[in-house]
């Protein structure tokens, strides 16, 4: 990492849905765009589960990512109140005091959904990581001015 590097957390409360679809598709951008010395992504939950949602492991599949190793993790408000920005997927408990650009997502929890709905979920958090991508790339550059 370079003095330089923006700080991304994509959080819920359990990180073994929403946030963990967001995190690979963060992960993803970041590589096509070469970001991966300037940004640092953090993923975790408040409650979080066992194991990341079968259903979460299949939707990703389809779309190339391999989330069968993915652990679920807990995120503490000291780790979030280090990001520049913040995307709750709509169930954070955590309250950020610091300068902490948080955003709330309000996604609907895949959890217990068929697979047809986790697929539109996906590709709605797909479309939101691109566009906040769009806006980090920008901050980025203007940061190594």
């Amino acid at each position: 990492m370079t003095d330089d590097h923006v700080r991304v957390g994509l959080i819920c409360v359990q990180n073994a849905g929403r946030s963990q679809m967001a995190a690979a598709f963060a992960e993803a951008e970041r590589a096509s765009r070469g970001l991966e010395e300037q940004i640092a992504i953090t993923t975790g939950g408040t409650d979080p589960a066992d194991e990341v949602h079968p259903v979460v492991v299949e939707a990703l599949e389809e779309v190339g990512f391999d989330a069968s190793d993915r652990e679920p993790r807990a995120v503490t408000t000291a780790d979030l109140a280090a990001c520049d920005v913040v995307a709750t997927m709509g169930c954070s408990t955590l309250e950020i005091d610091a300068d902490v650009d948080v955003r709330d997502w309000a996604l609907p929890d895949p959890h217990g959904q068929p697979l047809a709905d986790v697929r539109e979920i996906r590709e709605t958090i797909r479309e939101r990581v691109t566009d906040l991508f769009d806006e980090l790339e920008s901050t980025v550059a203007k940061r190594q001015q």
